[in-house]
This record gives structure tokens, sequence and C-alpha cells, in this order.
């Protein structure tokens, strides 16, 4: 994983040790959270001093946000995968949004503490979340114009505006703070969002 692109990150974008760093605050905040856990608690894991663990990190959030750009990650490539079939616009947009819902709860409400920490990272608008934001965004506007020529989806609509308005609806299913208030229904919830969605942009 290369962590470049993430804010707080020093040193070699890849070396072992800022991988073992990773590793370590993963099994630590699944363990005792977040919140709970030091830089010197992680330095300690791996047998570092906690001078060591700066020289890749600026602060426990730049390794908070590692983390949770590496859960974010997993879905995303679940997503891509779906996105990246030869089959109809609708029918991947609609599979993109049961996937969603159901990686994204699988992902983070099977770990509390990770959810937590993923809620913190959206509150907060953590790098790790507007990114996946930006990712789903371009991903559903590139869906809604190989839609629209294929003749699919309706043109009339600004692109832009069409793409934004399905993120919204997405919502729900992408956001940890909002998961928590719909478990039960999750999966019929993205079905009937899927079937709206696809029925406002119909031609």
């Amino acid at each position: 994983m290369s962590y470049t692109s993430l804010a707080g990150q020093r040193g070699p974008a890849e070396h072992e040790r800022r991988e073992q760093i990773v590793a370590a605050a993963n099994r630590h905040f699944r363990h005792y959270g977040y919140e709970k856990t030091t830089v010197a608690d992680l330095a300690k894991a791996i047998g570092l001093s906690k001078a060591y663990v700066y020289k890749f990190f600026e602060s426990k959030q730049a390794i908070g946000e590692a983390v949770c750009s590496g859960c974010l990650g997993k879905i995303a490539a679940k997503l891509c995968e779906i996105a990246a079939e030869e089959k109809p616009a609708s029918d991947r947009l609609r599979r993109i949004i049961k996937c969603l819902a159901h990686e994204s709860a699988e992902m983070f409400l099977n770990d509390r503490k990770i959810h937590d920490l993923a809620t913190t990272s959206f509150s907060e608008r953590w790098g790790s979340a507007s990114r996946h934001e930006t990712m789903l965004l371009a991903m559903i506007e590139k869906l809604l114009r190989e839609g629209r020529d294929s003749g699919e989806f309706d043109r009339r609509m600004p692109l832009a505006e069409s793409s934004r308005a399905v993120m919204l609806a997405l919502q729900p299913f992408q956001h940890p703070a909002l998961l928590l208030h719909n478990l039960d229904t999750l999966d019929g919830d993205a079905m009937v969002i899927a079937t709206l969605v696809l029925r406002g942009l119909a031609p």
C-alpha cells in the first residue's frame, strides 16, 4: 500500500517499518480503540521508540488515516471490480449500491472500534474519507456518462447534478454514523434506493 497521498506521512512511501506501524495500529485500534491508543503504545508493540515512529507519521491522526484508508480501500476495490465489468450501466449501478451497503456494514459494524475510527474520519473530514467520497463520485459520474451514451439514462439533467444526486442518495450506506440507523433493513433499503435511483435516471 502507498501512503504518499495521505496527510501527515513522512519518510519513504514504501518502507517495512511503515507497514509494521500501520499493522500494529490496526491491531491496537481494533482491540483498544483509536482514542485509547497512543503513539507510545504502537512504538512499544513493535519495539521502536516514539521518535522513530514520528519519522513516518507526524501524529496519531496520520496513523489513523492510514488505517482508515486501508479499510476504505478494500471497499473501493470491490466497487471498482463491478464498475469495470462489461455489462449495462444500470446493472452495474444497481450492484454498486447494494455492494456499497453490504461491504460498508461488514467492514465497520462487525468491528465497532474500527467503526468508531471511520466515524471520526468522516465527521472530522480526514483525507481518507474525502478521498473515498471523491472516488465514489467519480465512479458514479463515469457510470452515468456510459449509461447516457448507451441510451439507458436520461441526458436532460446536467451530468454533475445527476451524479451529486446519486451520491446524496447513497449517504446512508457509506457514512459510518448513518449506517447505525438502518442496520435491520439495510439490504432491503439498498434495493429500494437502487430502484428509485434507476427510475429517476431512466429516459
